[in-house]
């Protein structure tokens, strides 16, 4: 979100946004329905959130294991030289990949904290050694493996859940 639209959303904005984060499915008369605005004024809303960065993307959540992905790693990593340049350097290194769902510059132990998924170890095992063990400029990397996916998502605590 743009640090600037923040002082925009109202709580009609959070309302919708609560709902919407949940299912982009939904249509926006039942979001007005539920919140006490038109059809018209929700779609309008929605058209604003999404001008102003609000609202980054719009994107289905796949199961990685249906697709062939059942390892998810969680993966430390500790740069030699934290320069400008080689932060930016690896941040890009990083965003090449698509094995990379999330990478995070971090505070702590690490310089960087990635999620990987990977279709076995040994898929994971080739991706470190092209990704990290081939940089001269990591230091080390720590793994752990996610024995189980208890909750995954991007939905903010704004208030709404599903009807579970």
């Amino acid at each position: 979100m743009h640090n600037d639209a923040s002082h925009l959303i109202d709580d009609f904005d959070r309302k919708i946004l609560a709902r919407y984060q949940w299912s982009t499915r939904v249509p926006a008369a039942d979001i007005g329905r539920e919140i006490g605005l038109s059809e018209a004024a929700v779609q309008r809303r929605l058209k604003r959130l999404r001008e102003t960065g609000v609202i980054e993307a719009e994107t289905a959540r796949i199961s990685p294991a249906a697709l062939g992905f059942p390892v998810t790693c969680l993966v430390g990593v500790d740069l030699r030289d934290e320069s400008m340049h080689e932060l930016d350097r690896f941040k890009s290194r990083m965003m090449a990949y698509g094995e990379v769902q999330q990478c995070y510059y971090v505070t702590g132990q690490w310089d960087f904290m990635l999620v990987v998924l990977a279709a076995s170890m040994e898929s994971y095992e080739a991706f470190t050694r092209e990704a990290l063990l081939s940089d001269p400029n990591v230091q080390g990397f720590t793994t752990q493996v996610a024995l189980e996916r208890v909750k995954v998502g991007l939905e903010l605590p704004l208030g709404h859940s599903p009807q579970v």
